[in-house]
């Protein structure tokens, strides 16, 4: 089985697309969104709606904390993201509120859990950026594998059982080998809003199978986006990252 996992869309338009026409060349059996579909971009409508479609062709769905924050109105967040969810509740209607507000925290398929944030306590939006983070996480759930967003930076931690998880980071477009012995914490990158320096889209493709993930880069115009988030009035840090990948 091949599954696309895609996280922190955010709301970027053109990062979506240049994601969904790989994801569609690839033909995966099935495609899972780790939220934050909204969220210091310029296009939450478009996102939203794209994203309900796919839903409504089996795709798989969670919550993220930028589309909880929309959603219901809180706020607790960076002065950038603040900016941009109040912005986002301006542009969208009562429809794609309630599209989000509706997404579950996480979601369960046979040995595989997908979650935005961390598996210890999904509505905390806990970040895994070291060991410990990893542990406590992979520590909450009996699933073989976990699959989780929010960091914007692909990583991958593989943990023996009784043994503390060992840190990974994958390079774009190389596929990494999953142990038939461990348990796997995998940080699928962020399609709308790298942080790993690279600026290129990423997203995770998981082959069952052959038992390995790949974190598929796909270079996108990353320069229009930014035009587009200048010209919303929105913070102009949020288009100038998208050209760093920060």
């Amino acid at each position: 089985m091949r599954i696309a996992i895609l996280s922190d869309i955010h709301a970027n338009r053109e990062a979506f697309d240049a994601v969904l026409e790989a994801v569609q060349n690839l033909a995966p059996d099935q495609l899972v969104l780790l939220g934050d579909l909204v969220g210091y971009g310029p296009d939450p409508v478009y996102v939203v709606e794209k994203a309900a479609g796919l839903v409504g062709s089996g795709a798989f769905c969670i919550m993220g904390n930028h589309d909880e924050a929309a959603a219901f109105g809180r706020a607790d967040m960076t002065e950038n993201a603040r900016v941009s969810i109040e912005w986002t509740r301006k542009q969208v209607g009562r429809e794609h509120l309630d599209f989000l507000a509706r997404l579950p925290l996480s979601l369960r398929s046979e040995d595989r859990l997908y979650v935005h944030a961390s598996a210890e306590r999904p509505e905390k939006w806990v970040y895994i950026r070291d060991i410990g983070a990893a542990e406590r996480c992979l520590s909450s759930s009996d699933a073989r594998f976990v699959f989780c967003g929010h960091t914007h930076i692909p990583a991958i931690y593989y943990a023996l059982p009784g043994a503390r998880p060992i840190h990974f980071s994958p390079l774009g477009n190389v596929a990494a080998p999953l142990s038939e012995l461990r348990r796997h914490l995998i940080v699928v990158g962020a399609v709308g809003q790298p942080r790993d320096g690279n600026p290129a889209a990423c997203f995770a493709l998981l082959n069952t199978e052959r038992r390995e993930v790949t974190m598929v880069r796909v270079p996108y115009d990353h320069e229009a986006t930014a035009r587009k988030i200048e010209a919303s009035g929105l913070p102009a840090w949020l288009g100038m990252r998208l050209k760093i990948g920060r």
